[in-house]
């Protein structure tokens, strides 16, 4: 049929130039839009998740320790002889069996007889009434190194007495080390 030489067949018209290379373009942007999207996906998640990975490593790190982890071990041993009521008497040997040299000015001893801790003078310093620590003379605790506590001016344990042994770290006051009850007899 044929209206005024108008086809109703269904043909189409033919595109031009310009709408054909616009339709070209469309299907090219339309396909590059993905690529570039993947990409950036893929940055943003390798970022995260090295983020997430690194907070996770570092909490873990320090999370065990809580602070008071420490890489010393120490032995407490009775000192030989009985004690008596005399002043100054070898109560205990201390002898590090773990960890890096410690320097008499960074470490605190203290010592307890049953009751409360008492600090103990260091190697360097004068003996006091309490306890006193001494050494080899070179001013640092070095592994394998045992160093011995002994009464002072007072007599702490004139017969068989429990001993307990404390380690600190001057600057932080924290514990490096606690002993068990050593029994001196």
């Amino acid at each position: 049929m044929c209206l005024n030489n108008i086809s109703v067949v269904g043909e189409m018209r033919p595109l031009r130039a310009s709408e054909d290379k616009n339709m070209q373009n469309e299907n090219r942007n339309e396909e590059a839009v993905s690529p570039v999207i993947a990409t950036i996906l893929m940055v943003a998640i390798t970022v995260v998740l090295a983020g997430v990975l690194y907070v996770w490593a570092s909490q873990l790190a320090e999370g065990n320790t809580d602070g008071d982890f420490s890489m010393y071990g120490f032995a407490v041993t009775d000192a030989a002889g009985s004690p008596t009521s005399d002043s100054g008497e070898e109560i205990v040997y201390i002898a590090m069996d773990a960890g890096e040299d410690l320097s008499w000015a960074t470490v605190i001893v203290q010592m307890s007889d049953g009751g409360s801790y008492t600090e103990c003078t260091n190697p360097d310093q004068a003996a006091d009434t309490g306890c006193a620590v001494s050494d080899n003379g070179d001013g640092k605790w070095s592994f394998g190194e045992e160093v011995t506590i002994s009464e002072g001016s007072d007599d702490i344990c004139s017969s068989a007495c429990s001993v307990q042994v404390k380690v600190l770290d001057r600057a932080s006051n924290k514990l490096i080390y606690e002993s068990t009850v050593t029994s001196v007899a």
